[in-house]
């Protein structure tokens, strides 16, 4: 398989979680957020880039230092929104000579190694410039629109739009891309660059623009319902789906 470089946005404060330490470091079944991310992701990349925010530095960097782990911290100065955070990549030493990208939130603390195995596979043997994961669910908060062939023709994000969550299919905070169309697209700011209600700067909508350049967009529904659980309140993981006896995601 082609390299792949691994990117984690992990800026985010933990300030709608009422944590007072960025959220990717939360523990989940006795390991930070990012930590299960990065032993998930070791495969791909053991030195991945994290994108940080000026005051998330520190302690993300102290709790890596704590378990021995690697990685390039890149900050975002400002919280400009996810479009802004993975330009910053740009900045990362892995930039130098990187094609392809991995890229996923900071906070899906049970993301699994098969879903990942299977996003960067078809990416690859595809020749695709984008790929990610997807669930059907009855209350998607990200929708996955498609031409009558099955071609992707948008990804977008319900809060932005203006819609309410509803039974479709959403991605899951994994993506597979080539860094240079994507950051191009992302350093043109484009129609649909910047939210409606935050103003960030935002990240899917780069998929309406490729798809639109006749570039290879492919959507794999593939994820599970581990794959789907992210910390945005603390109430996000009071029911988590089954685990294993061992207190560990069981095998899916």
């Amino acid at each position: 398989m082609a390299d792949i470089k691994v990117l984690i946005a992990a800026a985010g404060a933990g300030t709608r979680a009422g944590l007072p330490y960025p959220k990717t470091l939360h523990p989940v079944l006795g390991e930070p957020i990012l930590v299960r991310l990065m032993d998930t992701l070791r495969p791909v990349d053991p030195r991945p880039t994290l994108i940080v925010s000026p005051a998330g530095g520190e302690p993300i960097a102290s709790a890596l230092d704590a378990r021995g782990l690697l990685a390039d911290l890149v900050e975002q100065a400002e919280p400009s929104g996810m479009g802004d955070a993975i330009l910053c990549f740009r900045d990362a030493p892995a930039a130098v000579n990187t094609e392809h990208l991995l890229v996923v939130w900071g906070d899906i603390p049970l993301l699994q190694p098969q879903t990942v195995e299977a996003v960067c596979q078809a990416h690859i043997d595809h020749g695709n410039d984008f790929t990610f994961a997807t669930r059907h669910v009855e209350r998607a908060y990200t929708i996955v629109e498609r031409a009558p062939d099955g071609r992707v023709t948008s990804l977008t994000e319900t809060r932005e739009a203006g819609l309410e969550p509803g039974p479709g299919e959403r991605d899951i905070g994994l993506f597979v891309l080539r860094v240079e169309p994507v950051l191009s697209i992302l350093g043109e700011r484009l129609p649909g660059a910047f939210g409606k209600s935050t103003g960030e700067h935002g990240f899917l909508y780069v998929v309406g623009h490729l798809a639109e350049r006749g570039l290879r967009v492919e959507a794999l529904p593939v994820a599970t319902e581990l794959d789907l659980v992210s910390l945005n309140r603390l109430s996000d993981l009071a029911d988590l789906p089954p685990l294993g006896k061992s207190g560990n995601p069981p095998p899916v």
